[in-house]
């Protein structure tokens, strides 16, 4: 059995022996009482999945007020963290074409352009869902000030249907003016087929749409099927 010589160790450390046996047996503090209740709350909030914003989040609905930082060291401590989204990606955007493309009016680096109230930007996109069956393709209409995906429609194909469901889903349920509204997108064959065009024109609708490859133009979009995918779909 290994001896310890507990008075060299002190001297070596520069602490008493009394103010080592006290720190030893003192209770635990109020502090590690929280991390440790904290901590499983995270664990069972956590489902495998959710990030630090998500846990922080459903801790303050649960009526935990508490940090980031906290919570965060907690999670690291404990090696709890989101999953990180699978390089694999269904293509569901097709911008070669000869169809027209429409100025980028709404610009994500110039506050100027962003809305100031609902209803006056809603930026677009298609994504997948993976299902037993296969994969099915959601487009969805999400309003840049609200963060409220206001219309979307699924479908087996990427035919320009798609996108004119959700739009149709988003202008019943808004009861949206469309007298300047923006619409904004990336530049896929079914955001500049002449069909879609059309619809915006007669809808009085302006199109905006993003810089060819720069996924950034569109970020607000791509934020929202990004966390999608990481929650269980």
């Amino acid at each position: 059995e290994l001896q310890v010589d507990t008075h060299l160790i002190c001297q070596e450390m520069g602490v008493s022996r009394s103010g080592y046996y006290s720190w030893l047996n003192r209770p635990e503090s109020n502090q590690k009482k929280e991390n440790k209740m904290l901590i499983q709350k995270v664990k069972e909030i956590h489902k495998g999945t959710y990030g630090l914003l998500r846990v922080l989040m459903n801790l303050k609905d649960l009526g935990h007020s508490c940090g980031k930082s906290r919570v965060h060291k907690l999670m690291k401590n404990a090696e709890i963290s989101g999953i990180i989204k699978k390089r694999y990606k269904v293509r569901t955007t097709d911008s070669n074409h000869s169809d027209p493309i429409a100025p980028r009016i709404f610009q994500t680096e110039e506050p100027a352009t962003h809305p100031t109230k609902p209803n006056q930007l809603w930026a677009s996109d298609i994504s997948y869902v993976p299902t037993l069956e296969g994969f099915l393709y959601l487009a969805t209409y999400l309003d840049i000030f609200t963060r409220k995906v206001v219309g979307f429609s699924m479908s087996e194909s990427l035919e320009t249907s798609l996108i004119l469901d959700a739009l149709k889903m988003a202008l019943g349920r808004e009861k949206a003016s469309e007298v300047g509204l923006t619409s904004h997108s990336d530049r896929s064959c079914q955001y500049a087929s002449e069909i879609y065009r059309k619809r915006l024109e007669n809808l009085h609708i302006q199109a905006s749409m993003s810089r060819k490859g720069n996924c950034y133009d569109n970020a607000f979009a791509e934020s929202f099927f990004s966390t999608l995918k990481k929650d269980p779909v």
